[in-house]
C-alpha cells in the first residue's frame, strides 16, 4: 500500500516526532532520515521498528522491518531535509545512565553544560566520534539528543559514541569519583594553554553555553584552561573549541 495523503496518522505521527520534544520522549522512539545515518544507527544496536521509504528516490537495499511506501510528495513533507535519500526510520530510543560508564585510565571525555543549538551538539558528536573522544556528557540539558537536527548535523556519529545526560551535581560527583583531571574553560590570569594540560592520564574538558559560557556551579572546581590564539577575537564557535581540545587530546595520545 502506498501512502499518498498527509492525513495519514502514521504520517502525523512522523510530524509530530520531529517537531516536538516532549512528544518524542514520551513516546520513547525517534526519527532518522538517510541511509548513512540508519546504516550507522543498525550498526550500533538501535532497534527500529517500522521504516518510510520511497521507492522513486531510494537506492538502497530494503530493511527487513516493516515497511511503509510513501510518495515522493509526502516524503517530501516528512522528510527533514527533503528529497534526501528516500529512507526515514524510527528507532526506540535507549537510556543511559551515567553510572553505567566506566572509564578507562587515559579516558578523555567532554562536558557541555546547557548546550542550546541542535546544530552545534550534532558538530560536537562528530568531532568527539573522529578523534576518538570517550564520550560526551550533555549536563544540564537544553536539547535533546534525539532532535532530528542533531543526528542530521552528526551525520549520525551519535550512534557510535556513548552519550549521557546528567546534571551539574551528577556530573561533578562522577567526576571526582573516578578521579578525573577537570579541565574548565574558563578565562582569567590562571588559565593556562589547552596543549600544557595531561591528556594521557583521566581528562574531562568542560564547556559552558554559547552565551554565556561555564555557569558559576563549575567555577574553582577544575584548572582553568584556554585555546591559544592570537587574532583580535577572544572566543571561538563551541563546536570549534571542542574540535580543537578534541584533536589536542588525540595528539598527545598518539605520540
Amino acid at each position: 500500500m502506498l501512502i499518498e495523503s498527509f492525513q495519514n496518522e502514521k504520517i502525523k505521527n512522523i510530524t509530530k516526532l520531529l517537531t516536538d520534544n516532549r512528544f518524542r520522549k514520551k513516546s520513547g522512539v525517534f526519527v532518522v532520515e538517510g541511509q548513512q545515518e540508519n546504516e550507522r544507527a543498525q550498526k550500533h544496536n538501535f532497534e527500529a521498528t517500522e521504516f518510510f521509504i520511497c521507492e522513486s528516490i531510494f537506492k538502497g537495499e530494503n530493511p527487513e522491518q516493516k515497511i511503509h511506501f510513501v510518495s515522493e510528495k509526502v516524503y517530501e513533507k516528512i522528510a527533514y531535509r527533503g528529497s534526501s535519500e528516500g529512507i526515514i526510520g524510527i528507532y526506540k530510543a535507549k537510556e543511559t545512565h551515567l553510572d553505567s560508564f566506566l572509564p578507562k585510565e587515559n579516558s578523555t571525555i567532554i562536558i557541555v553544560e546547557g548546550v542550546e543549538k541542535p546544530g552545534n551538539l550534532g558538530a560536537i558528536l562528530r568531532s568527539c566520534e573522529a578523534f576518538g573522544i570517550d564520550a560526551l556528557i550533555i549536563a544540564n540539558a537544553k536539547t535533546d539528543f534525539y532532535n532530528p537536527n542533531v543526528i542530521r548535523s552528526s551525520v549520525g556519529c551519535l550512534f557510535g559514541m556513548k552519550v549521557f545526560q546528567a546534571d551539574n551535581e551528577e556530573t561533578s560527583e562522577f567526576l571526582n569519583k573516578n578521579n578525573f583531571n577537570i579541565y574548565t574553560t574558563i578565562m582569567d590570569e590562571n588559565s593556562e594553554d589547552l596543549h600544557t594540560r595531561d591528556f594521557t592520564k583521566k581528562s574531562a574538558v568542560l564547556f559552558g553555553t554559547e552565551h554565556s559560557g561555564l555557569s558559576e556551579f563549575w567555577q574553582g572546581k577544575g584548572k582553568n584552561t584556554l585555546i591559544p590564539m592570537i587574532g583580535s577575537i577572544d572566543s571561538l564557535n563551541l563546536s570549534n573549541a571542542v574540535a580543537i581540545t578534541c584533536y589536542e587530546a588525540l595528539r598527545q595520545n598518539k605520540i
